[in-house]
């Protein structure tokens, strides 16, 4: 199936960062050019800070009050201890997509071997996957690539429009 036959996808983009400012969400926009770039819209990016219940909030917004098909998380999936993001996934999501996460790393650990640090998760809420990606706009681009090409296929699937 060729990209003019797939379904449309919307996203959600979620930065968590005490540190940032919408306007310097380096690995957002570059987020936001690689949905673009593939066909795909970008219906809401936001800044939150690292914190469990706010971030569980911004990802329960972009999937039930925008309707999107795929939440990106972009940062707080490391070690520190404000790294709270797989935290507030598996807050407000059903099931886990472990396969995806299992990706991002060993496409990741082809780059670096600090991919062993992340504890990004994938899941699911409702017909939303949620995808925690790394916070550094070079790691967040790489994981990006890893996942592109599974995201029609996820979708489709929780859409119940079959294979």
């Amino acid at each position: 199936m060729g990209k003019a036959d797939m379904r449309p996808i919307m996203f959600g983009i979620v930065t968590c960062s005490d540190t940032r400012e919408l306007t310097e969400d380096d690995a957002g926009f570059a987020l936001e050019r690689k949905i673009a770039d593939a066909g795909w819209t970008c219906a809401s990016h936001v800044i939150v800070k690292d914190d469990v219940d706010r971030i569980a909030e911004a990802i329960v917004e972009a999937a039930d009050g925008h309707g999107v098909d795929v939440v990106l998380t972009c940062g707080g999936s490391g070690l520190s201890p404000r790294d709270v993001t797989p935290e507030a996934t598996r807050k407000v999501c059903d099931r886990e997509v472990p396969g995806i996460a299992e990706g991002m790393r060993a496409h990741s650990l082809q780059i670096t071997p600090f991919a062993m640090l992340s504890r990004a998760v994938c899941m699911q809420r409702g017909t939303c996957i949620v995808i925690n990606l790394p916070g550094s706009t070079k790691a967040a681009t790489e994981n990006w690539e890893a996942v592109e090409g599974v995201l029609p296929h996820a979708v489709s699937m929780m859409a119940r429009e079959g294979h």
